[in-house]
């Protein structure tokens, strides 16, 4: 219900009664949770239990902030307990204090914020503006944070998200005309700006955010008692939860395509995956997925499952499981994995008696399937791969999207002191990747888990991206700088692996690039450059959605589109000429596959893995995926 005041003339001016306000709603708030989180235990005090509270979450604030701060952006320490005319006091203090904004910006965003207030309160019948015949409230800016019917009933909380979008409306712009710095740096401070305002959301505070009042008079409290649990285990586990954990088994009812693993070394497992049709493509096909992510993104379930439905369309899958990086795994470079590349195409081919393979490489090992393609040529064996799938994957670095901003001397100097025994912590990288949407994967986790007290929702492709892999350090920090850093790839013997030049511009191979329209981490403006280090012929094609969701998109589900067309010489002109296609990409990947290696197979010998006389290691998904 949308409260009203009725004698508008006799309002004080809306600046000062929104400090008023701000009082009034803090003092009511505090001792509303102080009753209740009171009442939620009584073994424990209010201010016990709130002061608990209070110092779990200010220490996830200081972590998070820490993790990412840059030294042009000052510290903003606010409790979560914070009251509404604190957290007010500290984002004024916080823009005053940034080095880039002049008096002239700063005494502009206070008349427009106090245009704002009065705008606002007069669509509530308050001050000199007020339309008390007024019914419908319609906010100047909307974000999917304060969608819920609670931030529009009060106009404390109303101005309170509306005054916080303001804010980094104009914060974020300021950053786009700061002078004196280049892009990168340019693009360092956006993203931490970004992240920060993210942190500052009234959305995050509990006394701000008026869906959680009254969830928390709803239950006593005992959505805050949850929460300071849940938050205390993620502490501890060095990791926010995002999934109900419980509810995945390996084998069972994620990565579960029926297959074997038939070959083994200390950095993978091979796996061959059962046929289900009478005949198959004779050429099979070889997936090398990104070793800084589980296989199985390709493999979720039976529905969503790359691996099932190709199976099911007659190609013979085979599958690299990487080994999660541990101290034994210290001295593995970018040569250990090239040369696992060129092992696995090798033991394919000797196993099922064909002369080529086809190819998958998702993200950086499709950026190594690169590097292995250009050795192959060198070496007068490019005619072992019969063609190339690169999904999401980048050969040059110049635009490489927000995971830049962690690549200067800076941030490679942390990475080194982060990666102890001889490889980085996959947690590190699982932060690094929630900072890329941290409203998503960060505070609504905050919001929704810890101060809700929602229960986790069962969702595979979030149990996924929890579930981390180590990386080995030599091989981390290699790559940060000479692809991302220094962009060495695209410079013909710039690079070598295992003892061999590497020149992209000797790649003849067919090859279908698959980008995602709203991919931040491999842009597809980005993936598109690939087309002009290639020479042999290529099929682009540009899928709706991003990294994860622009591939993993079955046909089955009638989500996104996809477009093809003649590539032209950049995304743009592509663009212009390019027909939309309804669904998924798939279908037009297997046409173009059974172009490039018609010729169909029988299912038999070691078509089908672990049939008689042939000796396996084990049942798929094998034993690597399960190590931490």
């Amino acid at each position: 219900m949308v409260r009203r005041m009725t004698d508008p003339e006799a309002a004080p001016p809306a600046a000062e009664l929104f400090t008023e306000m701000l009082r009034i709603q803090g003092e009511a708030a505090r001792q509303m949770l102080a009753a209740v989180i009171g009442d939620a235990d009584g073994a424990t005090s209010a201010g016990e239990a709130a002061g608990a509270w209070n110092d779990a979450v200010l220490k996830l604030q200081q972590m998070w902030l820490a993790f990412h701060a840059q030294h042009v952006v000052p510290d903003m320490p606010v409790p979560m307990f914070a009251d509404p005319a604190q957290w007010m006091g500290v984002m004024q203090g916080w823009y005053q204090q940034l080095p880039w904004l002049d008096p002239a910006r700063q005494a502009k965003l206070v008349e427009e914020g106090l245009a704002l207030w009065e705008d606002v309160l007069a669509q509530y019948g308050i001050g000199p503006k007020a339309d008390p015949d007024g019914s419908e409230v319609h906010l100047p800016r909307n974000d999917k944070r304060f969608a819920e019917a609670a931030w529009r009933e009060q106009p404390v909380f109303a101005l309170i998200h509306q005054t916080y979008l303001l804010f980094a409306e104009r914060v974020l712009e300021a950053v786009g005309e700061v002078g004196g710095v280049s892009d990168r740096e340019r693009e360092q401070l956006r993203f931490a700006t970004r992240n920060v305002l993210d942190a500052m959301s009234p959305a995050n505070f509990p006394l701000m955010n008026p869906v959680v009042l009254e969830r928390t008079v709803e239950t006593n409290g005992a959505n805050l008692v949850l929460g300071m649990e849940r938050l205390a285990r993620d502490l501890e586990k060095g990791q926010l939860s995002h999934t109900d954990e419980s509810q995945f088994r390996l084998g069972e009812n994620i990565a579960c395509t029926p297959g074997k693993v038939v070959h083994r070394t200390p950095l993978y497992e091979l796996i061959q995956y059962a046929p289900t049709t009478a005949a198959v493509l004779a050429t099979p096909l070889v997936i090398f997925p990104p070793w800084i992510n589980r296989f199985y993104i390709l493999d979720l379930n039976p529905k969503k499952s790359f691996v099932k439905w190709a199976v099911d369309n007659g190609v013979t899958v085979f599958m690299v499981s990487w080994r999660s990086a541990d101290e034994s795994m210290a001295e593995v470079t970018w040569d250990d994995y090239v040369r696992a590349q060129i092992e696995a195409i090798d033991f394919v081919r000797e196993r099922l008696g064909v002369p080529a393979v086809h190819t998958v490489g998702y993200c950086v090992a499709g950026t190594t399937l690169a590097a292995t393609l250009a050795i192959h040529a060198r070496r007068q064996e490019a005619g072992k791969v019969a063609s190339a799938t690169f999904l999401t994957a980048q050969v040059d670095f110049e635009f490489a999207g927000d995971l830049k901003v962690f690549v200067d001397d800076h941030q490679l100097e942390l990475v080194r002191h982060a990666s102890q025994g001889g490889y980085l912590d996959g947690r590190y990288m699982a932060a690094t990747f929630n900072l890329l949407r941290s409203t998503d994967l960060v505070w609504s986790t905050v919001v929704n888990h810890y101060l809700l007290g929602k229960d986790y929702p069962a969702f595979d492709l979030l149990h996924w991206n929890g579930d981390v892999t180590n990386l080995p350090a030599k091989w981390h920090q290699a790559y940060l700088r000479d692809c991302y850093s220094e962009n060495l790839l695209v410079q013909p013997d710039a690079l070598e692996a295992d003892g061999t030049r590497i020149d992209l511009r000797l790649i003849e191979t067919p090859a279908y690039i698959q980008a995602g329209k709203e991919d931040h981490i491999a842009p597809a403006e980005n993936v598109f450059r690939m087309l002009s280090h290639l020479k042999g012929p290529v099929r682009f094609v540009l899928a709706g959605s991003g990294h994860i969701a622009g591939v993993v998109n079955p046909p089955a589900a009638g989500k996104y589109q996809y477009w093809i067309g003649e590539p032209g010489s950049s995304l743009a002109e592509f663009l212009e000429a390019a027909q939309e296609h309804p669904g998924s990409w798939w279908p037009d990947w297997l046409q173009w596959l059974k172009t490039q290696s018609p010729a169909q197979a029988k299912v038999e010998g070691k078509r089908v893995p672990g049939g008689p006389g042939d000796d396996v290691i084990g049942d798929a998904p094998g034993t690597y995926v399960a190590l931490r």
